[in-house]
């Protein structure tokens, strides 16, 4: 019994210096805060242009809330297991907190792979001023990337995987070390459908989207098609799409390379500040977005501004919908066809 007892308390008791623990308290104090200001301010104007958004902007107000979730379930008990240097509350709050960070790191890499694929499929099916992409169907497919981290986060509590204390014991993930023995598969499934697979949807989808914006630019050029503000326009989308997604693979790729060495080499050679660093930089992906939002989003920054004017009082009115938040480009091809742009979509359409 008492030996039980030693082995838990070392098992969720921080590996590192009282120092290093206040240090990562406070940096995620700061990530917390800026996660939950950051996607609380994406939804609010959202909400707020609601009558004008698109259906395949609904995906990046789902992305907001995985991430907002994060922010807000997860990370004060990281915080507080800090600053008391050791991991409070046991096996339930360690299998609750691996459970939900596996759940929303699994749910945003699938929203952002559907992302890509939605956001392919309306450049390259060229379409009429009639949605293809329906709401319907973008309710369903964020209900997917929901159901689909569930699935993945419960797999560990039925028997394939397991949830434990990272080797830095302050936090709690899938167990890497207990999984280079009997989770072996789950490791390489995760790796292979949650990674790899991931990430090639998400440049084959990225690199159609750019081929589609060269040939258009080059074939108006061509031809004697000012669309310079399409190209702009368009461009601008594009750079939005792949910084996010890349913002999320990097952040959590060191993460999952020290994970992977754990099971496939030795993890017990690396010190515990080298496991520590990978972890609170993946905790830092829910940040990014919002910033990436108001450095190329017009729309955006705008609606920012305003909630910020009406934050001070110096203005009471409802903010009205800017005529450049919903602006369609069009150019005439030699077939008659009309290629138009708006800030959610590229179609073709008979004029």
């Amino acid at each position: 019994m008492l030996s039980a007892g030693c082995e838990m308390e070392d098992k969720y008791t921080s590996k590192l210096s009282p120092a290093v623990d206040i240090g990562a308290g406070i940096y995620l104090v700061v990530i917390a805060g800026l996660s939950i200001a950051g996607n609380t301010l994406v939804l609010v104007t959202s909400y707020r242009r609601s009558s004008s958004m698109k259906p395949p902007e609904l995906l990046s107000v789902n992305l907001a809330l995985t991430d907002l979730g994060a922010a807000v379930i997860m990370y004060p008990l990281a915080v507080v297991s800090a600053w008391n240097h050791r991991w409070l509350g046991g096996d339930a709050t360690c299998i609750y907190y691996g459970l939900l960070g596996f759940f929303f790191g699994m749910a945003s890499i699938m929203n952002l792979t559907v992302m890509a694929i939605v956001r392919l499929y309306i450049s390259v099916n060229q379409q009429s001023n009639r949605e293809r992409i329906s709401w319907r169907t973008v309710k369903a497919l964020c209900a997917w990337t929901w159901l689909y981290g569930l699935t993945w986060a419960l797999f560990p509590i039925m028997g394939w995987g397991r949830y434990g204390p990272e080797p830095f014991g302050l936090s709690c993930s899938l167990a890497w070390v207990w999984m280079k023995e009997d989770g072996f598969t789950f490791v390489i499934s995760v790796f292979v459908l949650n990674l790899v697979f991931p990430f090639v949807v998400i440049v084959f989808c990225y690199s159609g989207i750019s081929l589609k914006l060269y040939f258009t630019y080059r074939n108006s050029s061509i031809r004697g098609l000012q669309i310079s503000n399409i190209v702009k326009l368009h461009h601008r989308l594009l750079i939005i799409a792949v910084l996010i997604s890349a913002g999320f693979i990097i952040c959590w790729l060191p993460y999952g390379m020290v994970s992977l060495w754990y099971v496939l080499v030795d993890g017990a050679v690396l010190p515990p500040e080298v496991t520590l660093l990978p972890c609170l930089f993946a905790k830092s992906s829910t940040v990014y977005n919002p910033i990436i939002y108001y450095t190329f989003s017009k729309s955006f920054k705008r609606e920012v501004k305003r909630l910020g004017t009406l934050c001070t009082g110096a203005c009471c009115t409802p903010a009205a919908t800017d005529a450049t938040d919903n602006r369609h480009y069009v150019a005439r091809d030699q077939n008659n066809r009309c290629t138009v742009i708006s800030n959610t979509q590229f179609w073709d359409t008979n004029c």
